[in-house]
């Protein structure tokens, strides 16, 4: 796809700062500013070059800047893109983007720039998606997993994939021009095997997903328990600061508390929440009812029971109360302080797993973080594994996953070649859409319109 045109966008935040940058990219991007930036020609500096000067037009003296020159195709969006670095005014930034609108630039649409050097060949559709996960990245885990994307770790392996599945898909279908002839070019074995080995690639990428997406948009991490457990002190505690209010009162906490906590790099979306037991108070009641709501969409549960006043098998109830959870549940006794050795025994005796701790004198924390961090699963990210972080990545992984084990049924069950044929043509498409090898306008619009103006 050519751009005929040449757009134009405010590339750093808008608001008051020392500079700001605007950005033109497109065949008229050079020609635009030369025309009125002095003291220098423009058409005549080398690409990746930097000029002070200042934006100059029918004797008004807009700004001093200093402009950076990327000539086609050594730019980010293979176009000729400039640079201009001018003073954070809104007022500057807003007077010399008209200007260059006026001139004959278009403002560019969220995401335009990036979607140019997708269209232009520089990078597939999920490196693209990986720019914007990199912008948004709050944790250093969210960071790696994005930067992983973006140098092209997960094209790789999904590339290579393809490449041996269009093999023998290519076979099959030349199987279906000589129908009538009774051939086989595709060896049925290979292509069992085959299959087997790329369900062996696709089911890790496919689980990935949970880790993949609690590391880019935080880990909700639901602290439950009865009332007056120490849920608000365990949430100042592991925050460092006093973000709840706490009282020897049951039921202080009425209303779910969220806030965001990084550990080891990864982000924790910690809830506190009302506590769990009948009422007939009818606000607390609400707050119960919130809490239940907040356990069904939580990633992690933390169970806290009070060692003054419960048992091993109290806390089991209230486990169990939970439901049938498909999520981790980390078990901690709090108030270990505030009981004997002995009676601390008896509860944990029967319980390995019960993290021991006294959320008010911040004792026993490092063993709930180690927890944490063992239930989230960061040994991908550390070793620079491909995770899973995109919903729409994951849905395709998913159904290709599905259609192959479909090819693998069919193949075992003897199934004709047209039959195969199909499934196969299904997971190459599937596939194809993660990198954008398939793509349409709906789709680009929609990726592309999730990012910001001047990316």
């Amino acid at each position: 796809m050519l751009f005929q045109d040449t757009i134009v966008a405010l590339a750093t935040p808008a608001g008051v700062g020392a500079i700001g940058v605007i950005r033109l990219s497109g065949p008229d991007a050079i020609p635009l500013v030369n025309a009125v930036f002095k003291p220098k020609d423009l058409t005549k500096q080398a690409t990746h070059t930097i000029h002070y000067g200042r934006i100059e037009d029918a004797g008004r003296v807009y700004d001093e800047v200093v402009v950076s020159l990327y000539i086609a195709p050594k730019s980010y969006t293979k176009e000729d893109v400039v640079e201009i670095s001018c003073h954070g005014s809104p007022f500057i930034q807003e007077s010399i983007i008209q200007l260059f609108v006026e001139k004959g630039a278009r403002l560019a649409r969220a995401g335009e720039f990036t979607q140019r050097a997708f269209m232009h060949g520089a990078f597939d559709l999920a490196q693209a998606e990986a720019v914007a996960d990199v912008i948004a990245a709050d944790s250093a885990a969210a960071q790696a997993a994005a930067l992983h994307q973006l140098r092209g770790g997960f094209s790789n392996e999904l590339a290579a994939l393809r490449e041996q599945l269009i093999h023998f898909a290519s076979l099959i279908e030349l199987e279906l021009d000589f129908g009538e002839e009774d051939v086989e070019f595709a060896d049925r074995k290979d292509l069992e095997d085959l299959v087997d080995q790329l369900l062996v690639a696709i089911r890790p990428l496919v689980a990935s997903f949970r880790a993949g997406n609690a590391i880019k948009n935080g880990v909700a991490t639901v602290i439950v328990g009865k009332p007056n457990a120490g849920k608000s002190t365990l949430l100042n505690a592991l925050l460092n600061e006093e973000r709840a209010i706490v009282s020897d009162i049951a039921g202080t906490t009425r209303d779910s508390l969220e806030d965001s906590w990084v550990l080891g790099g990864i982000k924790f979306r910690l809830i506190d929440t009302a506590g769990l037991r009948e009422t007939e108070d009818v606000i607390e009641a609400m707050g119960v009812e919130r809490t239940q709501a907040w356990v069904k969409k939580a990633q992690v549960v933390i169970y806290m029971a009070d060692a003054t006043t419960e048992t091993a098998a109290s806390i089991r109830e209230g486990v169990t109360a939970l439901g049938d959870l498909d999520i981790p549940i980390i078990q901690i006794l709090n108030k270990e302080d505030q009981v004997s050795s002995e009676a601390l025994h008896a509860i944990v005796k029967d319980m390995p797993s019960l993290i021991c701790l006294s959320a008010k004198n911040k004792e026993g924390l490092a063993d709930l973080e180690k927890a944490l961090l063992d239930v989230v699963g960061l040994d991908q990210v550390s070793t620079g594994g491909t995770l899973v972080t995109n919903l729409r990545h994951y849905q395709h992984l998913l159904q290709t996953q599905e259609t192959l084990e479909s090819v693998l049924r069919g193949l075992k069950a003897g199934l004709t070649g047209d039959l195969i044929a199909q499934d196969l043509r299904y997971a190459l498409h599937d596939l194809g859409e993660i990198t954008g090898q398939i793509s349409n306008d709906d789709l680009l619009k929609n990726i592309f319109g999730k990012f910001c103006i001047g990316k």
